[in-house]
Order: structure tokens, then C-alpha cells, then sequence
């Protein structure tokens, strides 16, 4: 039965509700589903590295990989062509949520990104300066930033295992915060990890990144362009000595956020194509194997889709899969193999590093976003989100202890000694296990029980 134009009307509208303008909830629904395999992935490689075949691991990972293009040649070992390029996309889906949440999100108005962003400075803040008190003019100081980071995917992977028990503000609360967090850490690496400056690939990135902003002013829309541009960044960071990880976040700010025309006019152009489809006998059955009008319908219908999206959105929906699914488990596997027959647990654990990193993820960060969070409401620049109270922020606080990836990342930064990079890596999975569990617990304690 033909449908009449109200009713087309109103189901292109809950398609564009359900594919264009619900982004936010099917990032953070992959993140915190990509958890279970992120956890996986850590379990594998720590069985892998402690088995009977465990230095197969490290050969493995550590296997040389070169690209060669005539006289250039660039050689890593497979581990460091993940943390250097894959995680650059990683990076990337990151800037691009960013960058949508910054227009149209949780980080829209002032008032609204202002609470999660002063919670996430406290919860940086606050971790650094009690790694830093373990481990203050020692060689080891430069680990400062590993218990700074929250791991989204994990954080809101235990969020998730309340359901709807606890309010959606906190769920909001707990993805902006991370999503600063994350921020944060992508400047900390880029400023303060950064060893030596090869200053005349800084000034070719900076030429590459105005082209960038100029395709993006003259409404390019050619998807092609920003991928060779932003694979010309990546290129010529990696040779400047900044991280090239911090190649994504740069890209990402670029990309379009604007379609070719707007939500109505796709409305009014959908309806005039839906108009074409009538069919005898009120039903179409296969007709656009012969009917070419119905063919030539579906092609515009296909472009019209396409033009109303946004070259942000389309690479958001099309990367974070991958990034969530793929990407961060292979990360999570090739850097979390400690050999603990080779580690001195004891030593291990009264050590300053894993002292520092320990405390800085368990006390450090609720301490942080619970006195900054408090402090914002106190004085007047932020609010409570609707429905949330403070036992909820202390719990979702608890949570952001979980560092996993981000920690672990800034661990490779950070020390080059393996006997140290175990321990801190050791001190980033115990300290993330307590923080779930502390977090865990509280909220099911005392958040959810007095709720019930």
C-alpha cells in the first residue's frame, strides 16, 4: 500500500534521528562494548607472554617492519608501527567525536562542557602531582602523565553493567570528562614528550595543516584530499619528533562538519523521490529490476543521503568500528605482555614508579574530579547534571582510576628501560583492576542500593 506524503515524511525523519543526529550514543555504545574484546586482548597477550611459547611474543612484536620508497627507508619493529600509526587513527576518531560534541554536544554551550572539563583538569592534575611526590627528582619523573589518562571504552564498559539503574547524566558525565581527559593527554604527549624538534618538518606541517583549513573554508567535500593531506601530516610529524599520534587530533579539526545542503531540503528531496515509487496492485515487489525510473529513484535517494551527511560524521560512523574493534585490541595485545617470571613482584610493588602510578589511578583521580567537580559547583561556574548527585560523581571518579590504554601508551613514552616500563605497565593493570572494582562497588553500594 502506497504511502502518502505525511507518512514519508515522518519516516525519513526517524531515520534522520536514528543515523544522523543519535552519533553520540553509538560512539559510546561501541566504546563500551569494545571493552569485553579489549580485555580479551589484554588476557591473551599476558597468557601469551607467560606461556611455554612466551618469547615467541616479544619476537614477534619486535619483528623489524621497513617501507622502502627509492632512497627512502624507514624501519620499526611491528609494536612501534601500532603505537605510531594505528593509534593515530585512534586519535583521530577521538578529535572527531571532540569536535562534534564541541558543536552540536555535551560541549556545546560554556556551561555545559565547562563541568566535565574542570572534573577531567582535576583529574589530571591531582594523579600527576602524586606520582611525582613518589618519584620527584628521580629518573624516573618523566612517567608523570601515565596515571593522568581514563580508558573510555572500560570506564564506560563498567557504567554499563548498571543498565538504567543510574541516571543517563552521569553516563554523559563520565564520556565528557574522558573525552577531556583524552584531550588533555594528546597536548601532555605533544608538549612534554617530545625529545628533540626537526623544526623544518614542523614548517611543512604547518603549510599541509593550512591547506587543510582551506579546503575545508571552500567547502571541499572530497574525502580523498583530506586522507592524503592528513597522511602528509602523519609523514612529516613522524620525522619532526613530535608523536605522530598527535598528527590525528590535528587532521580531525579540519574535517568538514557541514553537508552540502541542510536537514529540509534533504526532507524535500526525499519526498519528491519517494512520489516516483507507485506501483499497481499495491505492491512494488522487485520492480527496480525493471522499472529504470524506480533504479534512477534509489541512485538519487543514495546521493541525497550522502550529500546531507557530513564528511565528520560519515568517517566517524565508518572508522570508530574499526578503531574500537580492531585497532585497540591489537594495541591492548602487543603492549600488555608482561613476563612476570622475569619481574621481582615484590620489588616491583614497593617500587616508586608503581607506587606513583598505583596511587595516582586509585586516590589521585577521585580525589581530583571530586574536589574540582565540588569546587566548580561551589563557586558558581558549573552545575550538577540533572538527576546526578554527588555520591554519582564520586563513583563515575572512581572509575576514571581505569587508564588502561592511554596509561599504557604514555608508559611506552616515558621510559626506555624494559625493567621499569614492566613495572609501570604492572602498576597501570593493578591500579585500573582496583578503580573498576572501588568503582564498581561503590555504585552498586551505595548509588544504586539507596536508589532501590
Amino acid at each position: 500500500m502506497p504511502f502518502n506524503r505525511s507518512q514519508y515524511a515522518t519516516v525519513t525523519r526517524e531515520l534522520i534521528a536514528d543515523q544522523i543526529f543519535r552519533p553520540t550514543q553509538r560512539f559510546f555504545r561501541k566504546e563500551a562494548s569494545s571493552s569485553l574484546l579489549l580485555l580479551g586482548a589484554a588476557i591473551a597477550a599476558l597468557i601469551w607472554a607467560n606461556s611455554q611459547i612466551g618469547d615467541t611474543y616479544h619476537r614477534f612484536w619486535h619483528t623489524e617492519v621497513s617501507v622502502v620508497f627509492g632512497n627512502y627507508h624507514v624501519s620499526k619493529t611491528l609494536v612501534h608501527w601500532i603505537n605510531d600509526g594505528f593509534m593515530a587513527l585512534f586519535f583521530f576518531t577521538v578529535g572527531l567525536e571532540i569536535k562534534r560534541e564541541i558543536l552540536v554536544g555535551e560541549l556545546a554551550s560554556p556551561r555545559k562542557a565547562l563541568f566535565p572539563a574542570i572534573s577531567a583538569v582535576g583529574g589530571m592534575v591531582v594523579p600527576g602531582l602524586i606520582y611525582l611526590a613518589f618519584n620527584f627528582g628521580s629518573d624516573y619523573s618523566s612517567g608523570w602523565g601515565i596515571p593522568m589518562a581514563t580508558d573510555i571504552a572500560f570506564a564506560l564498559g563498567a557504567l554499563a553493567l548498571f543498565g538504567r539503574k543510574l541516571p543517563v547524566g552521569l553516563r554523559v558525565f563520565l564520556a565528557a570528562f574522558a573525552i577531556a581527559d583524552d584531550l588533555g593527554a594528546v597536548f601532555i604527549i605533544a608538549l612534554f614528550y617530545t625529545k628533540e624538534i626537526v623544526w623544518q618538518y614542523i614548517v611543512i606541517c604547518i603549510f599541509l595543516v593550512l591547506l587543510l583549513a582551506v579546503a575545508n573554508f571552500l567547502w571541499i567535500r572530497w574525502a580523498l584530499l583530506y586522507a592524503l593531506l592528513g597522511l602528509a601530516i602523519w609523514f612529516f610529524i613522524l620525522g619532526s619528533g613530535v608523536h605522530p599520534t598527535v598528527a590525528g587530533i590535528i587532521v580531525s579539526l579540519f574535517i568538514p562538519a557541514r553537508g552540502r545542503y541542510d536537514t529540509d531540503r534533504f526532507l524535500q528531496n526525499v519526498n519528491q523521490l519517494m512520489d516516483k515509487f507507485q506501483c499497481e496492485d499495491q505492491s512494488c515487489g522487485y520492480s527496480i529490476l525493471l522499472n529504470q525510473e524506480h533504479l534512477y529513484a534509489v541512485h538519487a535517494l543514495e546521493m541525497a543521503c550522502h550529500d546531507v551527511e557530513t564528511p565528520l560524521q560519515r568517517l566517524l560512523h565508518t572508522l570508530h568500528p574499526w578503531v574500537a574493534f580492531l585497532i585497540l585490541p591489537v594495541f591492548a595485545l602487543s603492549n600488555s605482555g608482561l613476563t612476570f617470571n622475569e619481574i621481582n613482584l615484590s620489588e616491583a610493588a614497593l617500587h616508586s614508579v608503581s607506587l606513583g602510578v598505583v596511587f595516582g589511578l586509585v586516590f589521585g583521580k577521585p580525589i581530583g574530579i571530586g574536589l574540582f567537580s565540588y569546587l566548580a559547583v561551589k563557586f558558581g561556574a558549573a552545575s550538577l547534571p540533572e538527576g546526578v548527585g554527588w555520591t554519582h560523581i564520586l563513583g563515575a571518579a572512581m572509575l576514571g582510576g581505569i587508564g588502561f590504554t592511554m596509561s599504557l601508551f604514555i608508559s611506552d613514552l616515558s621510559f626506555s628501560f624494559p625493567q621499569i616500563l614492566d613495572y609501570s605497565k604492572m602498576a597501570i593493570l593493578a591500579g585500573s583492576v582496583l578503580s573498576a572494582i572501588v568503582g564498581i562497588t561503590f555504585l552498586g553500594l551505595v548509588c544504586v542500593r539507596n536508589q532501590g
